[in-house]
């Protein structure tokens, strides 16, 4: 497709399996909503493509349909609606796929729904037939830009379409979800044949959605400088590294921002007192609630080192638990909240069982829990094994509770322990020994009132807003472009 003029603004198709906040399963669906919005703030005509789940549906009411047509065998309506912030939304209406209960990618039972090679093999060729002369709407992108693979196989149709197609971009949040499904899914996909081989989609004997998307896009990102050098080696590259080298400079790592209006201290109607870097005293009440919220023993002094997170081995859940006991005996209360594996899940509430009063779990998603943790903790808990991008590192720096976090990934990238103005604390690996080392370190810290307001300041003072990760991925559209 033609590349826009000086007088026409940058058109964008922002394809997403996922947006907060009408569905969210992690920090993709918060870069979907923010991310657009930035990017039309800085002059780009953006405009998200969401899936037609229930909760979509219900938030687009009533939304005015823009056109019909099939895509892969399948009747899909695009209706015309907003987001809650305001950025233009495409909903692709397709009841059969996408209008049933549990989640995204998953039945209410936990497990992944069987066709869903089919449900986002259609969503990909939708995106692809919106982003070619032959959509059916009078808007017309000049850059596609896909997330995960759920959107993965958009490039590679477009790659070999011949009618006029836009520029593709993938992001990949998180390589290890790489959408790999056996041939005999992806029958009806109508996927070329010459993109099926070991040089395409194929990766060890599966196909590969996101494996297509990097092969074919114009230009791949990760979402931060640290991951995308990580995903490069055999340790963090799941498999792909040697793909990704073979990238060159098509591969790009740009920092996720984090919505600065949502967590803000000093305006969050979610927490129980608020406060900023002059009133930091006020902090305080919040601390109390969540004592009392989740069931810490209300009288005890001793600061809260506090995670809201996917109860996954990724995340590090483990190196919690196995430190659960040794981090208590140093003087901490720990707050755990999130959902995930039953496994871990069943640890945690060993060790809430073993450290009464000291150690408290609530298994389960409430983001007003979510807010007053990041308000009332002291300290916060990011311990993964890796971590593409990471925001709770960033909002917690913005509540003034400093991350003790692995130095990996974006979480590097974010928190600063050396002086002269460090933000948190870094572990050098992730194990259990590693965190109560890095936890005595910030206990050490605590103790000193002058020492420790400064850490805080030093985290609330930083910048973590979307505006120059939006002017980052303009500069990519426009060379790719080019």
């Amino acid at each position: 497709m033609p590349s826009p003029s000086q007088d026409s603004p940058l058109k964008v198709l922002f394809v997403t399996p996922e947006c907060a906040p009408l569905v969210k399963t992690g920090g993709l669906g918060d870069v979907s909503a923010a991310l657009p919005a930035a990017l039309r703030e800085a002059g780009v005509d953006a405009r998200v493509l969401l899936p037609g789940y229930l909760p979509v549906l219900k938030a687009a009411a009533p939304a005015v349909e823009l056109a019909t047509l099939g895509v892969l065998g399948h009747s899909v309506r695009i209706l015309d609606a907003k987001l809650p912030n305001g950025v233009p939304l495409l909903v692709a209406d397709c009841p059969g796929l996408y209008a049933r209960g549990g989640g995204p990618y998953q039945a209410d039972d936990g497990d992944d729904w069987e066709d869903n090679a089919v449900r986002f093999g259609v969503f990909s060729r939708l995106a692809a037939i919106l982003g070619t002369g032959a959509s059916p709407l009078a808007w017309h992108p000049d850059v596609v830009h896909c997330n995960d693979w759920p959107t993965g196989l958009t490039p590679v149709y477009l790659h070999f379409d011949r009618a006029r197609r836009a520029k593709t971009l993938v992001t990949i949040h998180n390589l290890a979800f790489q959408g790999a499904y056996g041939f005999a899914q992806i029958a009806g996909l109508a996927l070329p044949q010459q993109s099926l081989g070991v040089e395409g989609l194929e990766f060890y004997g599966r196909v590969s959605f996101l494996k297509g998307g990097m092969v074919y896009a114009n230009a791949v990102n990760t979402v931060s400088p640290t991951y995308a050098r990580e995903i490069q080696t055999v340790q963090l590259g799941f498999g792909m590294d040697g793909i990704l080298r073979g990238l060159g400079d098509r591969l790009y790592g740009v920092l996720n921002g984090i919505d600065t209006a949502t967590w803000n201290p000093e305006a969050d109607p979610l927490i129980a007192s608020r406060y900023g870097p002059l009133t930091l005293d006020r902090k305080a009440p919040n601390k109390r609630e969540l004592r009392s919220r989740m069931g810490l023993d209300v009288a005890s002094e001793r600061p809260i080192a506090a995670m809201v997170s996917r109860l996954t081995s990724q995340k590090g859940i483990d190196i919690v638990t196995d430190a659960a006991d040794a981090l208590v005996a140093t003087g901490l209360q720990i707050a755990v909240v999130g959902t995930g594996d039953r496994d871990l899940i069943a640890r945690l509430e060993g060790a809430r069982v073993r450290n009464p009063g000291n150690f408290a779990v609530v298994i389960g998603f409430d983001e007003e829990l979510a807010h007053l943790l990041e308000s009332g903790a002291d300290m916060f808990l990011m311990p993964s094994r890796f971590e593409p991008c990471g925001m709770n590192q960033m909002y917690s720096q913005r509540y003034g509770t400093p991350p003790i976090a692995t130095a990996t990934g974006g979480l590097v990238d974010t928190i600063t322990e050396a002086d002269p103005k460090p933000t948190g604390f870094l572990m050098s690996e992730a194990t259990p020994a590693a965190l109560i080392e890095a936890a005595q370190r910030a206990l050490a810290a605590w103790q000193d009132p002058k020492r420790w307001r400064a850490i805080q300041l030093n985290g609330m003072a930083k910048d973590f807003g979307w505006t120059q990760a939006a002017n980052k991925y303009i500069e990519i559209y426009q060379k790719i472009n080019q």
